[in-house]
């Protein structure tokens, strides 16, 4: 009664109700990403204090991440079934059920508890499906910019959380740094259990800028949505999506933006800059100015996104973060040298999600749309996993990250050519060109 209150409140100030709920998968997110990266800012706190080795750790960052991923077809299909609401709700007690599990933690097992299991599936549940459906079911128009906007929450959770964070564990204690999300996650769910909804028409809306009357865009791989809410509805859509080459071409440039982003900088960065003598406060810093321009770099992705080939802007991204990477083991660790890294790094960070979402879209249909792009997006978190890992195994076997850096950045340099190959959706009903080909 309260959301419909509201909508029609803002209707008649001419203000869509859609952008109440894109504000409210924004502040979802940005806590989730804020909880997802948090434990690479205590790497170091745990290996001192418990004894644990780096590699020890990252395994089990590893494992969360691949979970994190894996979940998100199925993500897809739980909103689909219990609603968004009920399914973000649950998600947020179980991230903060892992913060406050690993506070009391003295074994290896309860960690992987809390932060592989409980925030895998709490994280991975509001992965970037969930902007995803939001984005294909409340928005026709600016639909681009609207994903543009959420997938940004990403960065805004580092740099309103990871600076905040290492100040406490360097003045409180690491235990004390999982508050802020603690506190965040109690205040969201009052806020999703009362605001958001799960179409427009739930508040007698249609989605942001259809027009009155207008037939939903076709499908280009139509299924009966009976089929998308079983168990097996996932599998019959990658089945279906397997057959194609843009699928494996979406998945296998998503599995190196993973590789490249969240399993390397977000889980080491701060223990790759301790090498270097700096300690955790600027660190955080050096990956919130990350955060900063990654935040804009998206947003404008999103809006690119709508008016260019997506082929051609992925080509970029990852051509720029390939060279960004190359260029950090290089960069002295000076905050000149940071900077550099920071700005041509931030700005693509996030900024591959828009032009990947466009293209799955335009390519299978809005109706399968967040599905396909859960387990492209699942290969993109074993990435992530592979190089949480792999560059935690580099620092304890060579005493450095360097060579992770190194085949991070050549990886990105195959996904911009990849992503050229990309082919183009077949045009829509009634010989339009399809938006993703050439806009």
């Amino acid at each position: 009664m309260f959301a419909q209150a509201l909508s029609s409140r803002l209707d008649r100030r001419g203000i869509h109700y859609a952008w109440i709920i894109a504000a409210v998968t924004f502040s979802v997110m940005l806590t989730t990403a804020a909880a997802l990266g948090l434990p690479g800012a205590f790497l170091k706190p745990l290996t001192s204090e418990m004894g644990w080795s780096t590699d020890q750790v990252s395994s089990i960052l590893a494992f969360r991440f691949a979970l994190f991923g894996l979940m998100a077809p199925f993500s897809a299909l739980l909103m689909n079934r219990f609603g968004i609401r009920n399914v973000v709700c649950v998600a947020l007690a179980l991230i903060a059920g892992s913060m406050a599990v690993a506070t009391v933690a003295t074994q290896l097992w309860q960690l992987f508890v809390a932060w592989g299991l409980m925030l895998g599936i709490g994280s991975g549940i509001t992965a970037m499906v969930l902007a995803a459906l939001v984005a294909n079911r409340w928005f026709t128009a600016r639909r681009g910019l609207v994903i543009g906007m959420l997938t940004a929450s990403s960065a805004t959770g580092q740099l309103a959380f990871l600076p905040v964070a290492a100040w406490l564990i360097e003045h409180m204690g690491w235990r004390f740094a999982v508050l802020p999300v603690l506190a965040s996650c109690g205040t969201l769910a009052v806020l999703v259990f009362s605001l958001m909804r799960n179409h427009p028409a739930d508040v007698g809306l249609a989605p942001f800028g259809e027009l009155p009357g207008a037939a939903p865009a076709p499908a280009a791989a139509p299924a009966p949505t009976a089929a998308l809410l079983t168990l097996r509805g996932p599998f019959v859509v990658l089945r279906d999506a397997a057959r194609t080459q843009t699928f494996w071409i979406l998945a296998g440039t998503f599995f190196i933006c993973g590789l490249s982003t969240n399993g390397l900088i977000q889980t080491h960065f701060i223990a790759l800059c301790a090498d270097f003598g700096m300690s955790a406060v600027p660190a955080a810093s050096a990956l919130a100015m990350m955060g900063a321009f990654d935040f804009v770099g998206t947003i404008l992705s999103g809006w690119l996104s709508d008016r260019y080939d997506n082929r051609k802007l992925l080509f970029w991204y990852y051509a720029l973060r390939g060279l960004s990477l190359f260029w950090l083991p290089h960069s002295e660790f000076t905050l000149y040298g940071l900077s550099v890294f920071a700005m041509f790094y931030g700005l693509d960070w996030v900024a591959t999600v828009p032009p990947t979402i466009k293209l799955a879209s335009s390519t299978f249909g809005r109706e399968r749309a967040a599905m396909i792009f859960g387990w492209v997006f699942a290969a993109h978190q074993i990435g992530a996993a592979t190089a949480a890992f792999g560059a935690g195994l580099s620092r304890t076997a060579w005493l450095t990250y360097a060579p992770a850096l190194y085949v991070a950045g050549g990886a990105c340099l195959v996904a911009g050519l990849l992503a050229l190959m990309a082919g183009r959706p077949a045009p829509q009903a009634g010989g339009a060109a399809p938006q993703a080909a050439g806009a």
